[in-house]
């Protein structure tokens, strides 16, 4: 049947071939990890030690935000995270920042303070990705619905403007 092809063009078939499984697999496991993520109800500590459950925010817009100190399109969306955050916190929005890839828990907190950071700042981890999703991409935002489903994943920057629009 592939006679007529030499040992190069097989090569490179193959490798296509190979190449397109392995891209079917991934997106039918990520189809399969979002549909799980969806149904998790996650617990996070904070750095005060306070616990945030999913569903103990029933009844409000949840934005779970992934950033790091060093990253700058992070840095970029803070602002408006807490422009949102301290405007509707009372109503219906939580915030949540999940921070990745930092030097130290000190750095953290002076990062926060600097910033100006008002919502719940937990430490990512092994457990917070099991959880909630990937940290491929800094930054990456989750947004779950007042029903506490995942209705949202944003990986690059959020404004308070794209956060709102959504949750209408």
């Amino acid at each position: 049947m592939y006679a007529h092809y030499s040992a190069g063009e097989l090569n490179i078939y193959l490798v296509k071939c190979l190449r397109f499984s392995v891209i079917s697999l991934v997106l039918t496991l990520s189809a399969f990890a979002a549909d799980h993520i969806a149904e998790t109800d996650f617990l996070l500590e904070d750095l005060s030690g306070t616990p945030h459950q999913l569903s103990k925010y029933r009844g409000k817009w949840v934005i779970v935000n992934y950033w790091a100190t060093w990253c700058s399109p992070c840095l970029e969306e803070v602002p408006e995270l807490v422009a949102l955050y301290d405007d509707r916190k009372g109503q219906d929005v939580v915030v949540l920042g999940v921070v990745f890839d930092y030097p130290s828990v000190e750095a953290v907190k002076r990062y926060v303070d600097d910033m100006l950071m008002s919502y719940p700042i937990v430490l990512g981890n092994a457990s917070v990705i099991q959880q909630i999703g990937s940290a491929d991409v800094l930054p990456t935002t989750y947004l779950y619905s007042p029903q506490g489903k995942l209705l949202k994943i944003k990986r690059g920057i959020v404004s308070r403007r794209y956060l709102e629009t959504m949750m209408r």
